[in-house]
């Protein structure tokens, strides 16, 4: 998919059978990161007839909402931006006019109506007021995503309910829709709708596909010909490519998107026939589901019914999709490619046929050195693909790591997962723990903040548990509430519970896993290269005297050795 927004524009505006030309239009294509932060903007505006003033007018508006909504701040939404803008100029048209010969006539002034459309990222934004037009085309039909602000009265006669300038404050309509490449927008004014079909309006974008400058110029001289009285002006935008959406535009979907009805085997989704149910957790629902159209297995996941009601909880649920389209690598779950609309709230990701890692430490108790470090190196290179991305993974653990029928580890799961910029500052200490505490690291229980360290600890605690068959503080680690309480967590050697593994392994796991996040791998590329090239001081520390290694340990069996002496020379005294 592409990685920034592209589209094509054509547009062309005529006085037609008027002398004068009260229509107003333009667009802007900003490039880099202004195009990022705001998108592409279109408008057009039609001054009423009655008014000497109206091309002012209508000029005015384009003007401002192309340069002001440009202005405003990044952080605005578009509809706040759009908004804002579209109310000053309103104020400033109305002000001009209560200050004129047009006070007590209104359709003497500075009123115009006024129709724009913003293209931002994966969506499309519409602002509308009066009687100009905006349509979506489809095929050589046109569907109107706007409706017109004007009454009708007796004798045929209509006059605008709604216009920029009439009154000090204006009510503007706002509509939002998804994107998809080949998307098509056309915005008129009524010279050119009042005269011409559908199919005569998209006929010349549909034949002249490659220069909509051309298709706009020809659609306003068919209008010309079919007797148009008014001005004509019509633009076209067409969407070639979109970017992957941003985290805001998959939260926005909580309030768009209906959750699914109850699903069962062989329902029916959005073209996905649902099989079997893959899992069942708090926070989701698992599917293994079918895609009708190519025949492909996917995974789709819903949100469980707590979370329906947990706006928090949602978000994190739409989150993983977003999450998942940034990280690319063999060793992550990756996503499906979305080509139908979403009728429903869910997430559809690639299905891995094989099983987790817990089933996979069941089957294989005892496995070697060489086949756990295999595998840790894949878990720990899908983590580094998020790191790489500013993201905490925060939920390392053998349930959310996949060892497909290839051997394959993929890393799954990312509701836990913690996006730079989204969720910064330090934890509340009273704020849950995303991940699960067995395998978090000791920060997240003394309330801070979660970094690449953490989920060094988290993969250190996978690979001892692979290495050993427990855990290497047991419940302890959860309990720690005081950096002096980080003392208390005493290291047990691997080599303690398995004799096989090489001795130098200690050093490493001792550094991965400890207490305090300063004096552990800063990243997890050093831990993956120290299991394959371990430091010499590791090396050394293998062929040092076992009382240096572990004192405790040699003088309990030297103790246990001084006991069967004495209970030795006991017994030959007896006799």
């Amino acid at each position: 998919m592409a990685t920034s927004l592209q589209v094509s524009i054509g547009q062309y505006s005529d006085a037609g059978a008027k002398p004068e030309n009260q229509d107003a239009h333009g667009a802007w294509v900003p490039e880099d990161a202004e195009l990022h932060s705001k998108g592409v903007a279109m408008a057009l505006a039609d001054g009423i007839s009655t008014s000497d003033v109206a091309h002012v007018a209508s000029e005015t508006a384009v003007k401002s909402f192309l340069t002001d909504y440009y202005c405003t701040s990044a952080a605005w939404s578009v509809k706040k931006a759009g908004h804002r803008v579209i109310d000053a100029t309103n104020a400033w048209l109305h002000w001009q006019t209560d200050r004129s010969w047009a006070r007590y006539d209104k359709d003497r002034g500075y009123v115009c109506t006024f129709t724009a459309l913003v293209i931002k990222s994966t969506t499309a934004h519409v602002f509308h007021v009066g009687d100009s037009r905006a349509y979506r085309v489809h095929g050589r039909g046109l569907e109107q995503l706007t409706d017109d602000h004007r009454h009708w009265a007796a004798g045929g006669k209509s006059y605008l309910g709604r216009a920029l300038g009439v009154e000090d404050r204006v009510e503007v309509d706002y509509q939002s829709f998804s994107l998809s490449p080949g998307d098509t927008f056309v915005l008129t004014t009524d010279g050119i709708y009042e005269t011409l079909s559908p199919a005569a309006i998209t006929a010349p974008i549909n034949d002249q596909s490659d220069d909509l400058n051309a298709a706009a110029r020809a659609i306003v001289q068919a209008a010309y010909e079919a007797g148009s009285e008014d001005n004509l002006t019509v633009q076209i935008l067409r969407v070639e490519s979109v970017p992957e959406p941003g985290l805001s535009e998959l939260q926005q979907r909580v309030t768009e998107l209906p959750f699914p009805p109850a699903v069962g085997p062989r329902s029916l989704i959005d073209g996905y026939e649902i099989v079997r149910e893959l899992h069942v957790s708090s926070r989701s629902y698992v599917y293994l589901a079918m895609d009708t159209e190519t025949g492909r297995p996917v995974a789709l996941k819903v949100p469980a019914s707590d979370v329906r009601a947990d706006p928090v909880g949602l978000e994190q649920f739409l989150a993983e999709e977003w999450i998942a389209r940034r990280v690319d690598s063999p060793y992550v779950l990756r996503p499906c490619d979305r080509s139908r609309p979403q009728s429903y709230l869910y997430v559809v990701t690639e299905y891995v046929e094989g099983q987790t890692l817990t089933q996979w430490m069941r089957d294989h108790p005892k496995p070697d050195f060489a086949q756990v470090r295999a595998i840790v190196e894949q878990i720990g290179k899908g983590l580094r693909a998020f790191h790489r991305q500013d993201m905490i993974h925060q939920d390392v653990r053998p349930d959310n790591v996949m060892i497909d029928s290839a051997g394959t580890a993929k890393v799954i799961d990312f509701g836990a997962v913690r996006v730079a910029g989204r969720s910064e500052g330090v934890r509340s200490a009273d704020e849950p723990i995303l991940g699960t505490e067995q395998y978090s690291a000791p920060e997240y229980f003394l309330g801070e903040g979660g970094s690449e360290r953490s989920d060094v600890f988290s993969l250190g605690v996978i690979t001892y548990q692979m290495l050993t068959g427990r855990l290497p503080y047991g419940p302890e680690a959860a309990q720690v509430r005081t950096r002096s309480g980080l003392h208390r967590l005493k290291y047990q050697s691997v080599i303690q519970y398995n004799r096989s593994c090489p001795a130098w392994v200690d050093g490493v796991m001792r550094q991965a896993l400890h207490p305090n996040p300063d004096k552990r791998y800063g990243e997890v590329s050093e831990f993956l290269h120290d299991l394959h090239y371990p430091k010499p001081e590791f090396v050394n520390a293998g062929r040092t005297p076992f009382i240096e290694r572990n004192p405790n340990a040699f003088y309990k069996v030297l103790s246990l050795v001084l006991a069967l002496v004495a209970i030795g020379e006991a017994v030959l005294l007896l006799r």
